[in-house]
């Protein structure tokens, strides 16, 4: 039983350490992409923006995706965030679905602050 907890938990800490590494890149290449002038998106809603999010970025809510990109040129370079990455992935995935070639999920915002502020 020690064993197999001793295991389990040394198991939990490397999928720890993996995920902060990919966590880590992603808000890397994302922060890289804003420099080089990609749209810089805030998927969450319009309560959790007031509260706080990234400078120059734009809320488009997730529940409202389709109604903000309508007009939007679908070879636009755009960093989508959120507050864990998730919703910036159903973002993504419903924005290359409708024909977007340039995007990328940053994750969310407390892993955009933390690479900013390094």
């Amino acid at each position: 039983m020690k064993r197999t907890l001793s295991i389990l938990l040394t198991a939990l800490c490397l999928a720890s350490v993996s995920y902060n590494g990919a966590a880590t890149e992603r808000a890397q290449q994302g922060w890289q992409l804003v420099e080089q002038g990609a749209m810089l998106v805030d998927v969450r809603t319009p309560q959790e923006f007031a509260d706080s999010h990234l400078d120059k970025s734009v809320n488009y809510p997730l529940s409202e995706i389709e109604k903000h990109f309508s007009h939007v040129d679908k070879s636009t370079s755009i960093v989508l965030y959120c507050r864990s990455g998730n919703r910036s992935g159903q973002a993504y995935r419903y924005l290359q679905s409708q024909g977007f070639t340039q995007l990328h999920n940053a994750g969310g915002l407390e892993e955009m602050l933390a690479i900013q502020n390094k």
